[in-house]
């Protein structure tokens, strides 16, 4: 009774005196503070007071949003105070700053690498400049990537310092733009992966064409620089900030930690089995078992082909991969001939390894005539030499893939809640980043890290 009184009476006074400002408050982006400073200005103390009751206990509460949601009247979800920034007074910026509690305009917090050795740190950092195509995002669940490490420590070449990697994200829309693309909304469920920004031009050839995934003046979901000067930061964070054509809607059937590894282990085993146009009649092999591959099984299985071969070097993710789906596992280290057995077997491989000492001309020699080598593990280092001829004899394609292109993207979504494919995920919290980052270097995942905000 006591707990009932005390939810409903403030609940009470807000709908009864102040709907508007509460409505407001609950839709915001906006620290709570700088909310608090503009209703003040405004609508003065009483108003403020009732703000506050209702936030500190509520703004987080299910109970609170069903119970708005039944009695506001109609106001558009993209609040109207959504883009707006308290007066930056010496009092309202410093004690704004010292208790944040939401996406701030001026600073976001992650965990960040500030050089290519030492473990990251938990700092704040400023997002883009925002732009109303933008989407601000309250994270749940990143999930952790090669790709992240090769950045932090500049593999890849010099890395943009501070740097917040992760894109495999997904959490809760808590801002979007007045000129964002249809379908998002504030409190929708949405994702980003490798693609921060694409141009979207009518003249520039790869976006005209939907593979946008391949636009020569697209951004990295992190570590890149905007025009203006600002850089893009990933999702080892709190919230982030992207345009919201690089946005996804997540659909229901899929657990968000599942979805998230999909943005971008998913999406760039999906390109290649949907280009080469797998299904009944492929013969495809995975090559490595870990974040890329098991998902490479999983969507080469959910599209029927014909079978699907895991390759990897020892005997010890055998049992796992064929729990996966795979019809055959071969253990490279302990099966010699492995080479002449399964010679002209496949008719697809990818290759999700990123070792420049791999057997790639034995991985070519597996495929049939006219079979094709999809390369999209990306070492540091050159890939090894190959002897061409026995590749011209046989019409071998070799090709590289960037991911999947959106459409491709909403599409694989769409397949995995269909047909329920569940990512094999292990969650950590967020606060965990640098030991999941060697962990996973250590080759401990299986297969997949998560980062997940238990506050979300």
């Amino acid at each position: 009774m006591a707990i009932g009184f005390l939810t409903a009476f403030p609940l009470s006074l807000a709908l009864m005196f102040g709907i508007t400002d509460i409505d407001a408050v609950l839709n915001s982006s906006l620290p709570s503070m700088e909310v608090f400073y503009q209703i003040t200005q405004s609508r003065g103390i009483a108003t403020f007071m009732m703000c506050w009751v209702v936030v500190v206990y509520y703004r987080e509460s299910s109970l609170t949003k069903k119970l708005l949601a039944q009695h506001r009247p109609s106001i558009p979800i993209r609040s109207a105070i959504g883009s707006w920034q308290a007066p930056k007074t010496a009092f309202s910026r410093t004690f704004v700053d010292s208790i944040d509690m939401g996406s701030n305009e001026n600073a976001f917090y992650g965990w960040m690498a500030t050089d290519a050795t030492s473990p990251m740190k938990h700092q704040a950092f400023k997002p883009k400049t925002w732009e109303e195509t933008d989407v601000d995002i309250k994270i749940s669940h990143c999930g952790v990537c090669a790709s992240d490490l090769h950045t932090m420590r500049s593999g890849w070449g010099q890395t943009i310092y501070p740097c917040c990697v992760g894109h495999e994200i997904v959490g809760t829309a808590v801002r979007v733009g007045s000129q964002a693309r249809e379908g998002i909304a504030v409190g929708d469920r949405v994702g980003v992966g490798p693609q921060g920004y694409t141009c979207r031009r009518p003249d520039c050839e790869s976006c005209s064409k939907a593979q946008e995934n391949y636009c020569p003046r697209r951004l990295g979901t992190y570590g890149d620089r905007y025009p203006d000067g600002s850089v893009s930061y990933g999702g080892f964070a709190d919230y982030c900030r992207h345009n919201s054509y690089s946005v996804f809607s997540i659909p229901d059937g899929l657990a968000s930690e599942d979805a998230a590894i999909m943005l971008c282990a998913g999406s760039t085993v999906y390109e290649p089995l949907k280009e080469h146009g797998a299904g009944p009649e492929t013969s495809v092999g995975i090559i490595g078992i870990g974040g890329l591959g098991h998902l490479g099984v999983l969507f080469a299985k959910a599209m029927g082909c014909k079978s699907v071969v895991a390759f990897s070097r020892s005997g010890s993710k055998q049992e796992d991969a064929l729990k996966l789906g795979a019809d055959e596992y071969i253990a490279m280290a302990e099966q010699r001939d492995w080479a002449k057995q399964y010679a002209s077997t496949l008719d697809l491989i990818i290759c999700t390894v990123s070792d420049p000492q791999m057997p790639l001309q034995e991985y070519l020699g597996l495929l049939r005539p006219k079979g094709t080598f999809y390369q999209v593990g990306i070492p540091e280092e050159p890939l090894p030499q190959l002897d061409t001829m026995a590749l011209v004899l046989n019409g071998t394609k070799i090709a590289f893939s960037d991911s999947a292109s959106p459409a491709n993207i909403r599409e694989m979504l769409k397949l995995a809640a269909q047909k329920g494919i569940k990512s094999w995920t292990q969650l950590r919290p967020m606060n965990e980043a640098n030991e999941a980052v060697a962990d996973m270097e250590r080759g401990k995942a299986r297969f997949r890290y998560v980062l997940e905000n238990r506050d979300s």
